[in-house]
């Protein structure tokens, strides 16, 4: 628990939480978490030609407990999905996530029972990045809008209970794959 939970709300807690958002918007950690052909896209973020090191994404983590933003780039089937939730539990509060790419946000051209229709199913996610698959010019804008979302996160008591209240309607909500029925 740190200083942001145990201060009340007011004038105080509005200049902490604008340090606080300025300060984690400025140090995202990726984890690694690349299953299809958007992970090669991701990879080439990273190079010099891109240089996302300038936002402070320095490297990409190959542990979660080190990482706070999972960008899940590709194809999520049912055999990895218990695997994506795992790694997303070991993360470090506050944590993000970034949906790359169409199949990753709605299964894509799978529509089929091996892939799951939508990385959301799993996991809350803040940032849907569409393509197929994105460029990376794609990836740094879609940091870019985590980055606003960041520094303007409330903080304090109420940022627990409306994080979970988001997942726990993000997992509640009727899957891609059924809502097309409903729109006929």
């Amino acid at each position: 628990m740190g200083i942001e939970e145990a201060a009340p709300s007011g004038f105080l807690l509005t200049t902490v939480e604008k340090i606080a958002g300025l300060s984690r918007k400025g140090s995202l950690w990726p984890v690694t978490f690349g299953l299809a052909c958007c992970a090669i896209e991701m990879m080439a973020t990273g190079a010099p030609r891109f240089d996302i090191s300038r936002f402070g994404m320095e490297v990409f983590r190959a542990s979660p407990r080190q990482a706070d933003l999972m960008i899940v780039a590709g194809r999520v089937s049912q055999k990895m999905a218990p695997v994506v939730r795992q790694v997303y539990d070991q993360m470090a509060e506050p944590k993000w996530v970034l949906s790359m790419g169409v199949c990753a946000s709605s299964g894509g051209m799978f529509n089929n029972y091996a892939i799951v229709q939508g990385v959301d199913h799993i996991v809350p996610v803040d940032i849907y990045l569409p393509g197929c698959p994105p460029r990376p010019e794609m990836l740094i804008n879609a940091i870019l809008e985590l980055h606003e979302q960041i520094k303007n996160a409330p903080l304090g008591a109420n940022r627990v209970e409306m994080a979970q209240a988001a997942e726990a309607a993000a997992l509640a909500a009727t899957p891609t794959h059924q809502q097309i029925g409903l729109l006929r």
